[in-house]
């Protein structure tokens, strides 16, 4: 299975960015997904969470209510709509297969940068 994340950049604080992940080599449908990030000289951490059929979500208390979490099975592609950025949102943004609040994969793709600027 491959990841493959795009959709970030630079923004002002208060911007927005939509971050849209391609799956390849598996099919989405039958899985849980999930967004992750890296801040600068931080470990990995979970931001949000959809199930295989897009009825359940899940956000970091940090995200709720500026984020939101998206698939399109038909695509094989799920998306993270952010809103109202902070600085701290700044970093490289992941997705994966989730299993709770946890990657299931071991594999995970490049990630996309999201710069928020004060």
């Amino acid at each position: 299975v491959q990841f493959v994340e795009s959709g970030g950049g630079l923004v002002p604080t208060v911007g927005s960015l939509t971050l849209a992940c391609a799956v390849s080599g598996q099919s989405l449908s039958t899985y849980a997904m999930g967004w992750f990030r890296q801040p600068p000289g931080s470990e990995r951490e979970f931001v949000a969470y959809i199930s295989y059929n897009g009825e359940i979500t899940d956000y970091a208390i940090s995200v709720k209510g500026r984020f939101t979490i998206s698939r399109d099975n038909a695509k094989n592609t799920l998306y993270l709509e952010m809103i109202n950025l902070k600085p701290e949102d700044t970093g490289v943004y992941f997705c994966n297969a989730a299993a709770a609040r946890a990657g299931r994969f071991d594999t995970w793709g490049q990630g996309t940068q999201v710069t928020v600027s004060s």
